[in-house]
């Protein structure tokens, strides 16, 4: 193939959501769901995302950039799980009682609070896992060692071990597997759409369910880069103030303060390693995010790489083009009553065909 035949690369990524899959494109800026109803149907959504480094232009610098992302997919993927449990036609729960005191104080809808919920929810436990456990263990390391390099590398080890435990135990409920089913499902799919080769079932399938972009890979360098970034923050405040060893309270502020660095940087590591080629050294790198995979991905049905590929072909289409790709057995999803009666429709048309060839 030529260089000037050969398929430009486009850095689409996605996540997997509650049967089926997010795809986002930036080159389109646009973001797609596909999911597939009880009824066997897919169905799709597609909406313009415009970055938002193109208003604000620092908000796309390095370092920068990592930490947008992340609040950003943060909010993102609560939103993309609601979006798909509501095109799944999965019944809501009932709103605490507390949720509706706080929509009505709020003069907020009840959907908005009960999302805002989940979030701080979502936040204070990660808070507790990744944040709080592991300063506990940094601040009993730091009554047997002196070695700051050594109490954050007990840390890290804790953070990462809290890690690798949490995804392994999650693996085992039922519907989180079949997520982690569609999780592979979209690695395959990118890596058949950044090959240049026909988005199908049959040519997706040959690719691997670990890619180095994924956030789970993310999450290690997180883990990873922390250890360095705290020990040098640790030398920083010795040399400031004088405080040799970090009591939990001050270590806590100290990891929430360098968050964002420690973001940033990962971000960047993540990104540099995903385009740096095939070198033993950057295939060592990417190593360990790539095995922690093993417990986020699993192998996908080709139902499920149908999925993943009616999400793809909506984000790279975009615009107003996207409602062009369905087809088949896939359509746009328009709100819960037209779903219902077309499931309706599809089931009384299979059951005639099935008439007829008995």
């Amino acid at each position: 193939m030529s260089k000037d035949n050969q398929p430009k690369y486009q850095d689409i990524g996605g996540q997997a959501v509650m049967e089926g899959v997010m795809m986002q494109s930036p080159a389109s800026e646009s973001m797609a769901i596909a999911v597939r109803r009880p009824s066997g149907r897919i169905v799709v959504t597609c909406e313009h995302k415009e970055p938002l480094s193109r208003k604000h232009k620092w908000m796309g610098w390095p370092l920068i950039r990592g930490c947008v992302n992340m609040v950003t997919m943060l909010a993102m993927g609560m939103g993309t799980l609601d979006k798909s449990t509501q095109m799944l036609g999965m019944l809501e729960e009932e709103p605490t009682k507390f949720e509706k005191w706080l929509a009505d104080k709020l003069g907020a809808s009840i959907d908005k609070v009960v999302m805002a919920v989940a979030m701080v929810l979502a936040v204070c436990l990660s808070l507790l896992l990744f944040v709080a456990l592991p300063t506990g263990a940094a601040t009993l390391a730091g009554m047997v060692f002196d070695n700051r390099i050594i109490i954050n590398l007990i840390s890290g080890v804790v953070r990462i071990g809290i890690l690798v435990l949490y995804m392994w135990a999650v693996g085992f409920v039922p519907d989180i597997k079949r997520v982690f089913m569609y999780h592979g499902a979209e690695h395959k799919t990118v890596y058949c759409n950044e090959a240049g080769l026909e988005l199908t079932p049959e040519n997706a399938r040959q690719f691997s369910c670990l890619h180095p972009r994924c956030g789970t890979a993310f999450l290690f360098l997180v883990m990873f880069i922390s250890i360095l970034v705290g020990s040098v923050a640790d030398q920083v405040i010795y040399l400031l103030f004088g405080i040799e060893k970090l009591g939990f309270f001050l270590r806590f502020g100290r990891s929430l303060l360098i968050l964002p660095v420690i973001t940033g940087i990962s971000y960047e590591a993540l990104k540099g390693l995903a385009h740096a080629g095939d070198h033993v050294l950057v295939r060592a790198l990417r190593w360990p995010g790539l095995m922690l995979q093993h417990l986020t991905t699993r192998e996908p049905d080709d139902q499920m790489l149908e999925v993943a590929i009616a999400a793809m072909k909506a984000a790279k289409a975009g615009g107003g083009n996207w409602k062009e790709t369905l087809g088949g057995n896939v359509a746009e999803y328009v709100d819960e009553e037209h779903e219902k009666a077309a499931d309706e429709a599809a089931k009384e048309e299979t059951e005639a065909t099935e008439e007829e060839n008995a």
